[in-house]
């Protein structure tokens, strides 16, 4: 006979006295269980016999734990629970969905990130992996099920565009009060120091400061000063906490120019060059996951848009109230 690993009872049977030893009948025992109060009293008593001792004093009326009943009782609950949570874990793991989707660091922390958390409450099942990269992953090839990629014109294969882009300068709102720097118009900008975004690999012109004087006719301006980051997200961390002025992104910024951590000190922008798109992978597009997900970045590009319109014609209301 090939020995066990365990000497044990079945489990069934730690069940059926467990249930029993709480209630002291083997009648709500049986109610509890889905079994007949006879199908109980026999679980227990092969139980009893497994363990060579009785567990119950059997009354007309009702059950009372002997000495052996009382602990086996105080052990049985945490064991049964401790199974519980791991069948428990083991099945909600296998329940548990996976979307991978893969983007640049700066949309990443700058404008999904702070949105994520209210697509994650309403999916819970759903492992969202965000990876960040400035390289074109081919989706064909990889886990990856959705790219948002900063490009221009439209790339091949399934792809929408979520949004443009626009570009001006954005500081901390300290820096609009200080009246020995004044930054009323571009030309102010000499006062101040620039943070510039300055990553070889991934070379963007209309991000560059002198790219955006030169769109204001201000090509031999010299700043005060001028500090250099090669992740745009670092741009943006120094511009909010007072150390110069950056060039801002509409999109990417909008929630950071609604709250007052950045103000745009002017009103001149101008267009990027490059937009944001969406892409999937041919074989994720029966995937309602990703449908849901792709459909959720649209919507909530679709609230920014709204959002903008809205501050926008308030500024015009305010200006015309002025002039009145």
């Amino acid at each position: 006979m090939r020995n066990r690993p365990y000497d044990l009872p079945p489990l069934d049977l730690i069940e059926g006295f467990e249930t029993a030893a709480r209630n002291l009948s083997f009648t709500k025992a049986g109610a509890e269980l889905h079994l007949t109060q006879s199908a109980v009293s026999r679980q227990i008593k092969s139980l009893e016999e497994w363990l060579g001792v009785p567990l119950f004093e059997r009354h007309p009326r009702t059950l009372v734990l002997t000495r052996h009943g009382e602990t086996l009782y105080k052990a049985v609950p945490g064991i049964l629970r401790t199974i519980e949570d791991v069948a428990r874990k083991i099945r909600d793991e296998q329940q548990l969905r996976t979307l991978t989707v893969t983007t640049t660091a700066s949309f990443a922390s700058l404008w999904l990130i702070p949105r994520l958390s209210h697509y994650t409450r309403e999916h819970p099942q759903l492992d969202v992996r965000i990876s960040t990269t400035s390289k074109m992953v081919d989706l064909e090839r990889s886990n990856v099920e959705i790219a948002i990629r900063y490009t221009s014109g439209m790339p091949d294969g399934n792809a929408r565009k979520l949004f443009e882009e626009e570009v001006f300068p954005v500081c901390a709102p300290q820096l609009l009060t200080d009246p020995e720097k004044p930054l009323a118009v571009p030309a102010d900008l000499r006062n101040h120091v620039l943070l510039h975004y300055d990553d070889p690999a991934s070379r963007i012109p209309w991000l560059d400061w002198p790219t955006w004087l030169e769109s204001v006719g201000l090509q031999e301006l010299r700043a005060a000063g001028s500090v250099r980051f090669n992740q745009y997200d670092q741009v943006v961390v120094a511009a909010a906490s007072g150390q110069g002025i950056a060039l801002g992104r509409s999109p990417l910024l909008k929630h950071m120019l609604q709250d007052g951590r950045l103000v745009a000190p002017f009103t001149d922008k101008s267009a990027a060059q490059r937009a944001y798109y969406v892409l999937t992978s041919s074989t994720a597009t029966s995937n309602s996951d990703v449908a849901e997900f792709v459909d959720w970045l649209f919507r909530e590009a679709d609230q920014q848009t709204l959002a903008q319109e809205r501050v926008s014609t308030n500024s015009r209301a305010k200006r015309t109230g002025k002039r009145r």
